[in-house]
């Protein structure tokens, strides 16, 4: 049976993919991760894309996983593109879906707007409980803070690096949801442009939130490859 790595977003956990888990359970032996300082992690060194992706090739080695379909969610796109850069012999194929690709530091700056814990509490409760349960028992709060850190520094160094992506063979399956608020459609394109072996998926009634995204879609997707498209 095949393998599929389920890799999270910022400030997400594993435990965010049972319904998606439950659906594929009869087609893949599902991995799941928490990356360093989700899900109960200790927040102990600065957030990192390349810090993410030798995590993810250790947890691949460690657990002797071969050739994995890998759904990355989010920042989970882009860890796995940028492990397939450097080591495409231990990816079969990619799956992304919300993946943000276009960073400068007016886009950071306009980020981190949104992770003040402060207005977090205030204007959003419910998401403040969920990260407080998610990240348990390290500080939500400090989480935060590490991916407001990360942000800025994608913003001055943005990740998309046009010559070695370029050279990225592994079959990457880009999803974006028709709804999404957090990433263009335009910067998906760029990336598609950029990989050789790359097809887009637009995701119908799917928000940025992997809670609001069309999981039936996007089973098929991860399934059978195609774009879940009836007929």
């Amino acid at each position: 049976m095949k393998n599929l790595i389920i890799l999270h977003g910022a400030l997400g956990a594993e435990t965010q993919f049972e319904d998606i888990k439950k659906r594929v359970h009869s087609d893949f032996i599902i991995w799941t991760m928490n990356f360093y300082g989700h899900g109960g992690n200790a927040v102990d060194k600065p957030f990192r894309i390349r810090e993410f992706a030798n995590e993810l090739e250790g947890f691949i080695k460690e657990n002797v996983i071969t050739e994995p379909l890998i759904f990355g969610y989010s920042m989970g796109g882009m860890v796995a593109l940028d492990l397939a850069s450097r080591k495409p012999e231990l990816i079969d194929r990619i799956v992304t879906l919300g993946t943000k690709f276009g960073w400068s530091p007016e886009i950071a700056a306009k980020e981190i707007q949104m992770l003040n814990p402060e207005v977090i509490q205030n204007k959003v409760p419910k998401f403040a409980e969920a990260l407080a349960k998610r990240h348990a028992p390290e500080d939500w709060k400090k989480v935060l803070q590490a991916t407001e850190e990360m942000m800025l520094d994608l913003g001055a160094h943005p990740p998309v690096d046009k010559n070695s992506w370029s050279t990225i063979k592994t079959p990457v399956t880009i999803c974006l949801g028709d709804q999404d608020e957090m990433v263009s459609k335009e910067e998906t394109q760029t990336v598609y442009d950029i990989l050789p072996n790359a097809e887009f998926v637009d995701l119908h009634d799917s928000k940025h939130a992997i809670e609001q995204a069309n999981l039936d879609q996007l089973v098929e997707v991860l399934v059978c490859g195609c774009d879940g498209e009836e007929g």
